[in-house]
């Protein structure tokens, strides 16, 4: 029988108020994209070497602060099939090992657990299972929420009230935790930060597909707008540079692996 936990606000134990657990929930592992498709957004992939291969994974995030778990995206919907390994293929996410569904459970949780859901962006490996959560809110920039058309009393469409930081668009939506404008991959693409014991989690969907492509200052060749896209990796690499970030991506293993060790992300 799969773990399960108490409702959030009834955990039983006392965590203390600045209490935050932050877990990656893992779908896709062991796959690889090329330098082509992870830098070559602004030059042109013809610019850059397509046998450079970085490794690919999907994993999405999940905050337990002991009164909610609040998810950050929420993957593929169930039963989806990952596309078939090619070789030369820009990118081949990997094999799959659970739905997300199933890695939601392996780590202890049920739907009925999820309060609020904070979606980067609307592409369906970020946003395909938010049909699961009947008691969640779901938090999504106004932009993406029409492409997908949400709508209804559980969705809140983001209202930037306030700057954080070097980011002059942010709304709070916990204890530490904020939901960021970050236009450019999607025209709602959002970031979230969560702040905990003097660390800074930012988990970006996909301002870069690859740590690598942070560290070199290169966008991938997926986006809505490349100007947007080029400001935003400005100002995530500012915010990096002067705040002890561990960097959590969505779609290589560095995502995770960050996360274990809290790895703070040098530039």
């Amino acid at each position: 029988m799969l773990p399960t936990r108490p409702a959030p606000g009834h955990l039983g134990i006392n965590r203390g108020a600045d209490f935050m657990e932050i877990k990656a929930v893992k779908m896709i592992d062991g796959g690889f994209m090329n330098q082509a498709f992870a830098f070559g957004g602004e030059e042109g992939k013809d610019k850059f070497d397509k046998q450079i291969i970085y490794r690919s994974s999907l994993q999405n995030f999940l905050i337990d602060t002991g009164d909610e778990v609040i998810l950050v995206d929420t993957g593929f919907q169930n039963d989806f099939k990952e596309p078939a390994k090619k070789l030369g293929a820009p990118l081949y996410m990997g094999e799959k090992h659970h739905d997300y569904m199933a890695a939601l459970q392996d780590l202890g949780y049920n739907p009925e657990q999820v309060t609020k859901i904070l979606v980067t962006h609307k592409h369906p490996d970020h946003s395909a299972a938010l049909q699961y959560f009947p008691n969640a809110k779901i938090y999504i920039s106004p932009e993406d929420a029409d492409a997908l058309k949400l709508d209804g009393p559980n969705v809140v469409r983001a209202e930037y009230g306030q700057p954080y930081h070097n980011f002059p668009n942010a709304m709070q939506v916990a204890d530490g935790i904020w939901f960021i404008e970050a236009k450019g991959h999607t025209y709602g693409n959002s970031i979230i930060i969560a702040e905990d014991e003097g660390l800074y989690y930012m988990m970006h969907g996909d301002v870069t597909y690859c740590d690598a492509a942070l560290k070199a200052n290169k966008l991938s060749v997926v986006f809505d707008d490349i100007k947007a896209a080029r400001e935003t990796l400005d100002r995530v690499r500012e915010f990096v540079q002067n705040n002890p970030t561990v960097y959590l991506s969505t779609h290589c293993p560095e995502g995770y692996e960050n996360l274990e060790m809290k790895r703070v992300m040098k530039l």
